[in-house]
C-alpha cells in the first residue's frame, strides 16, 4: 500500500461551492476511484489549503490514474471541482495537485 498526500489553493470565492460539491461526490466517481485501487481518499481544509490524502493499493499507480483520468464521469466531476481550485508554486509543470513528502508515519 502506498500513502499518497496532495495540496492545491481553493479560490476564496468557491469554498464554499467546493464544500457543497463535495457534499454529494456522483457515485460514479466513487466507484471509479475505487476501482483504480484508491482507499481511504479524504480532502481537508486549511485557510486556503485543501490537502487531499488516499492510500493506494494497486500496482501502478500512473497507469491507474490514466485510467481514472480517461472516465467520462471523472472528467465532468473534474470540471466542477477545477473551477474551484488553483495550482500551488510547488506543482509539477503537468500536475494540478502539488504532491507532499512523507516525514513521519506511526503505525
Amino acid at each position: 500500500m502506498r500513502r499518497v498526500a496532495q495540496v492545491i489553493r481553493v479560490r476564496p470565492d468557491k469554498a464554499d461551492e467546493y464544500r457543497e460539491l463535495h457534499r454529494d461526490v456522483p457515485r460514479p466517481v466513487l466507484d471509479r476511484l475505487r476501482s483504480r485501487h484508491i482507499a481511504n481518499y479524504s480532502i481537508h481544509l486549511y485557510g486556503d489549503l485543501l490537502f487531499a490524502y488516499f492510500e493506494y493499493h494497486g500496482d501502478d499507480l500512473v497507469a491507474d490514474l490514466a485510467r481514472l483520468a480517461d472516465d467520462e464521469a471523472t472528467q465532468a466531476w473534474w470540471h466542477l471541482t477545477d473551477s474551484c481550485q488553483e495550482r500551488v508554486k510547488e506543482a509539477g509543470p503537468e500536475d494540478r495537485w502539488a504532491s507532499l513528502e512523507q516525514v513521519f508515519l506511526m503505525e
